[in-house]
């Protein structure tokens, strides 16, 4: 089931930022969202991803077919790696971590507490857990913050990979990952005008 966003508006703080938005992301696809920082890109997804209601429109495909990664790592310090990894993925009703352990390179840091891994390894964890989520729309916003060059390689890998298994991507990030399943959306032509109020006007 393609990810459809019709006739949508988002407010951030309750004010409009994002209006008339019109997309969809296929299975197999990707779609980077452009746009200046501030423009509403982050407002976007968590709309999208269920965490704030939208003003107008709709989203069909979402719902629990999402996992989101956002700035923060989600990660528990105290825990290991694998128990990170273990702890969501049987959240998400599965077992099997070895591919997310592979994909982000953190066989050497399996045993290591979170809490004491540098932020780029951080984030290879946190991103880790899109894999053991099971979930085909992989919902992400600037993933690719902390990473190394390396790193990105990586991540790009895995999103390809995801692609190839017939799921599916929508990011904010300003990284070209090299993916030839991915389009762009730019949103800057959706960014909310100015509403004016009945009683602003009635001094116009």
């Amino acid at each position: 089931m393609d990810l459809q966003v019709t006739d949508l508006a988002v407010a951030r703080g309750g004010v409009p930022v994002l209006e008339g938005l019109n997309f969809s992301v296929a299975d197999g696809r990707a779609l980077v969202l452009r746009g200046p920082n501030g423009s509403g890109k982050t407002t976007l997804l968590r709309t999208i991803a269920g965490l704030q209601p939208a003003l107008e429109g709709e989203v069909i495909g979402a719902g629990e077919r999402i996992a989101y990664a956002a700035h923060a790592d989600g990660l528990k310090t105290a825990l290991t790696v694998t128990e990170n990894l273990t702890f969501w993925a049987k959240v998400f009703g599965n077992s099997d971590i070895s591919a997310a352990l592979t994909g982000f390179d953190l066989l050497d840091l399996a045993d290591r507490p979170a809490g004491s891994l540098s932020a780029g390894q951080k984030r290879r964890l946190g991103l880790a857990r899109l894999m053991v989520t099971g979930r085909p729309v992989w919902v992400l916003d600037e993933p690719t913050v902390s990473l190394d060059a390396a790193s990105v390689a990586l991540f790009a890998e895995a999103v390809r990979a995801h692609l190839q298994a017939g799921g599916s991507a929508l990011m904010a990030t300003h990284i070209d990952l090299g993916l030839d399943e991915a389009d762009t959306f730019d949103v800057t032509p959706c960014r909310a005008k100015p509403r004016v109020s009945a009683l602003d006007e009635a001094f116009l």
